[in-house]
């Protein structure tokens, strides 16, 4: 049971995050907007984020391999060059510390993509950090398994 429903106790909040997530939706190749929600909830630990945008992956097409290989992407075959670049800046992000995004993952990141695909790469980014430090903190879990 979560701790609390924020969009229930905070709905301004939650439309707000929400017209994030749409923007997105909109703005980011689909294929690579599931890679970079999945990526950063697993470098996050969001079991609940996880869960959901790994089912909705399949649901839509992606591939098991791929999916089980973006937690190990750095070594895994399937993923082309601009995929690469948009899951380093998407660990670089998620792990933001002290020396913020390193050259030598943000160059070949702005090499792969335009400065408007960029920033709306950055935005999907944040927003999935946003959706997985609310799901932890109120400790939301995925639904049961069916059997």
């Amino acid at each position: 049971m979560p701790r609390l429903t924020i969009d229930q106790v905070a709905p301004g909040a939650y439309r707000a995050v929400y017209g994030m997530e749409r923007y997105c939706q909109e703005n980011v190749e689909p294929t690579l907007y599931k890679l970079i929600k999945l990526r950063a909830s697993i470098v996050n630990g969001c079991s609940f984020c996880t869960d959901m945008h790994s089912r909705e992956a399949l649901e839509k097409g992606e591939s098991s391999r791929r999916l089980f290989a973006v937690a190990a992407w750095h070594d895994a075959p399937f993923f082309t060059e601009k995929e690469r670049a948009a899951l380093a800046l998407t660990d670089a992000v998620t792990r933001l510390g002290e020396h913020g995004v390193p050259d030598e993952v943000w160059e070949p990141a702005a090499k792969a993509f335009t400065e408007e695909e960029l920033g709306n790469l950055l935005m999907a980014i944040a927003t999935i950090n946003v959706w997985n430090r609310l799901s932890i903190a109120v400790r939301n879990e995925p639904p049961a398994l069916e059997n």
